[in-house]
């Protein structure tokens, strides 16, 4: 057992220091299968509350009953005495003869994860208003995106569009204050494929209506 925790420390500091401060690396001594007080090396115990010299779980008492059967398990669901959720993974150790003499396990603690989810569902909430906004390097660029926007709302390409598919587009358009961009008009028209007068004529069309 000596030898085994020799070589699992480093890497027990390795993975809590690479996942993070609520990640708990815990090496069980189960040599004797005195399940009071196991934890023979830990990183991170804050995350449950454990230290050396403190016992196994309920699954490290399972283990007992059915000892040859294989109980390395990962990423199944665990919860510490104050309600938090954990993410767990086992692996067991064996000697020579088969019997059981030690357990490596890594706890992450899942309540940084869900703060983070609840705050993301929040900003990504069906309440939010449906709304788009274009970030661009000039405003060229802006009016170049809404006009593909428009163009992608008919669900055609240009080249299949009818009048009142063009007429759908500069309405959009002109809902979305396209036309207070100097020259929009001109660029809308070459993007519809109809001339300039055509454009103008569709936009005064629908401002009459």
């Amino acid at each position: 057992m000596a030898e085994l925790e020799a070589l699992l420390r480093p890497i027990m500091k390795a993975v809590a220091t690479a996942v993070g401060p609520h990640c708990e690396v815990v090496l069980h001594d189960l040599s004797a299968h005195d399940m009071r007080r196991s934890i023979a090396a830990i990183e991170h115990g804050h995350v449950t509350g454990r230290s050396v010299g403190g016992p196994s779980t309920n699954l490290g008492l399972e283990m007992l009953r059915t000892e040859e059967e294989d109980h390395d398990a990962f990423g199944y669901r665990g919860r510490t005495g104050d309600g938090r959720q954990l993410r767990s993974s086992s692996v067991y150790f064996r000697d020579e003869t088969g019997r059981v003499i030690a357990a490596l396990c890594v706890n992450v603690d899942l309540t940084p994860l869900q703060g983070a989810r609840a705050h993301i569902d929040g900003m990504l909430g069906e309440e939010a208003p449906v709304r788009e906004e274009i970030f661009a390097g000039d405003i060229v660029e802006v009016l170049d995106n809404l006009i593909e926007a428009a163009i992608d709302n008919t669900g055609k390409s240009v080249a299949l569009m009818t009048k009142d598919d063009k007429l759908e587009v500069l309405r959009y358009l002109d809902e979305k204050g396209a036309f207070f961009v100097k020259r929009s008009v001109e660029r809308v028209a070459r993007r519809l494929n109809v001339s300039r007068v055509t454009a103008y004529n569709y936009l005064d069309q629908l401002r009459s209506r």
